[in-house]
């Protein structure tokens, strides 16, 4: 995956906008104003996704392409090494968790708005 897949991807979600916040090459996702997912426009070496705290405990032990959130707090997030290892699919999957576990975190109101 390249980072114009992975964009495409992210955008491709209901509620997503993209921002960048931190400088002009952090590339932020948001759902209902809230950060997914994190990456460098530039490089694309890695994704910070969010991630349930004992599940990102379990990646992080599982694949040595997953370590703890760089610059973000480390029980709720994980960085994804991209190009040593990590497959299309289990990105795709773990920003889809990490979606949804924003998501989950809205208002009602709000969280209808972007439900699948």
């Amino acid at each position: 995956m390249n980072i114009e897949d992975f964009r495409d991807y992210c955008l491709g979600k209901p509620g997503v906008t993209e921002h960048t916040p931190f400088d002009p090459v952090t590339l932020v996702f948001k759902v209902g104003g809230k950060m997914f997912a994190l990456t460098d426009i530039d490089t694309f070496a890695s994704v910070n996704l969010k991630c349930e705290p004992a599940r990102a405990v379990e990646l992080r032990e599982q694949f040595d392409f997953v370590l703890p959130g760089y610059h973000m707090n480390k029980q709720h997030w994980n960085t994804v090494l991209i190009g040593t290892g990590v497959s299309d699919a289990q990105l795709r999957s773990w920003t889809d968790d990490s979606y949804n576990l924003i998501v989950a975190s809205l208002p009602k109101a709000v969280r209808a708005e972007y439900q699948l």
